[in-house]
Formats: C-alpha cells, sequence, structure tokens
C-alpha cells in the first residue's frame, strides 16, 4: 500500500493507493474532516472490515 499527501481546491488530501493492479488503479482520498470521523470510529471500521 502507498500513502501520498495531495491538495483539492486549497485543501489537504490522504490518497491511500493498494498494491494489487485492481487496487492501484483506484485510490482512495479524503481530507481532514473524514479522517476525523474514521479515526474517531476505528474500532467499528475495525470490526466491519474483518467481517466475512
Amino acid at each position: 500500500m502507498a500513502v501520498e499527501f495531495g491538495e483539492y481546491k486549497g485543501n489537504k488530501l490522504i490518497v491511500l493507493k493498494g498494491d494489487g493492479e485492481q487496487d492501484g488503479r483506484f485510490p482512495f482520498s479524503f481530507g481532514k474532516k473524514k479522517a476525523k470521523l474514521i479515526v474517531e470510529n476505528f474500532d467499528e471500521i475495525k470490526k466491519f472490515a474483518e467481517e466475512e
């Protein structure tokens, strides 16, 4: 996985890029507001990601 930082309309972004061919083509980016929501809800997000 690669992590990069960028900007969109003057706002900072974090960009997450996967390793595989499919994952690498579709990066996932978000700003500070969403980053704070993710951090605040990390445990629930982790449980969701680990479900089958």
